[in-house]
């Protein structure tokens, strides 16, 4: 991993990360982690080695061509961001990077290394994967912790889940091993609408991450795009028959299956998310 010399005090910081790939249903994970980048001033503090990880014919780097016709050659990989954020609790890491090729022990432990030397006090992963649900519907956000422990002291779902896993499960579990509280937030896309980007799915991360660190974090034009998002695809159902039925039966399903949840603790965090967008109330 190169590390930039500059070297920055941060408080008690939080990494956030997101990889392009297996854990990034219509790049859901990875806008949202762009959005925080936009909306929070950052320096690149580290870059992992390409080379390193890499199978540059699985992940193939792509050419750019400036306004001069100077070519550039991009390469997938994986950077790591300082965010000061003195308005808040906590300072942060952002990790924003392409999921490796191989050798994901090390890959893993060369990103905890950093996050020791940063003191970083808790990891929060960013996921996305496509499932049976309706575009039209406020979409679930999974929270769950790296060991049952984490999820009971934060009063966070204790995962289920048996079967492969991406970077995402790798980090996760390595990081509670290494002492460091360690969760996860996971979008659930609609899978007939699959093709990035899903603008919906990024802002449900951010809420969700808003409600976990009790915070109000700038939304910027995500409400629109998300909005807009949502109205193409109803066209899209709209207009094949098949299409619009099957989205049908998953409303009326998610609806019978929420509607207690939908009554009490869904109406409480929007309580909650409007009083902190607007203090003086």
């Amino acid at each position: 991993m190169q590390i930039s010399e500059s070297s920055f005090n941060l408080r008690k910081p939080i990494l956030i990360a997101a990889f392009e790939g297996w854990n990034d249903a219509a790049e859901s994970a990875t806008s949202a982690i762009t959005h925080l980048l936009t909306i929070w001033s950052h320096q690149q503090i580290a870059v992992v080695d390409s080379e390193e990880y890499y199978d540059f014919q699985v992940n193939r780097p792509y050419i750019k061509i400036d306004e001069s016709n100077i070519r550039e050659i991009i390469w997938p990989g994986t950077v790591v961001y300082a965010v000061s954020a003195p308005s808040l609790a906590n300072d942060f890491l952002i990790v924003r990077g392409v999921e490796p090729s191989m050798r994901w022990k090390s890959f893993v432990e060369d990103l905890l290394d950093l996050a020791d030397d940063y003191e970083v006090s808790m990891i929060i992963s960013l996921g996305a994967l496509l499932a049976d649900t309706p575009h039209s519907r406020p979409f679930h956000i999974a929270i769950s912790g790296a060991h049952p422990e984490v999820s009971e002291r934060f009063g966070l779902e204790i995962s289920k889940y048996e079967g492969p896993t991406g970077i995402i499960g790798v980090l996760q579990n390595q990081s509670y091993k290494r002492g460091i509280d360690a969760i996860s937030l996971w979008a659930a896309v609609p899978h007939y609408v699959a093709t990035p980007p899903c603008p919906k799915a990024g802002l449900a991360l951010i809420n969700a991450l808003e409600d976990f660190l009790e915070t109000s974090l700038s939304l910027g034009d995500l409400p629109e795009r998300a909005k807009q998002w949502e109205l193409q695809v109803d066209q899209m159902a709209a207009d094949d028959v098949e299409v619009g039925d099957y989205v049908r039966q998953l409303e009326s399903s998610k609806d019978s299956a929420e509607l207690p949840e939908i009554s009490g603790e869904s109406i409480a965090r929007e309580v909650e998310r409007f009083l902190r967008r607007n203090p003086g109330i």
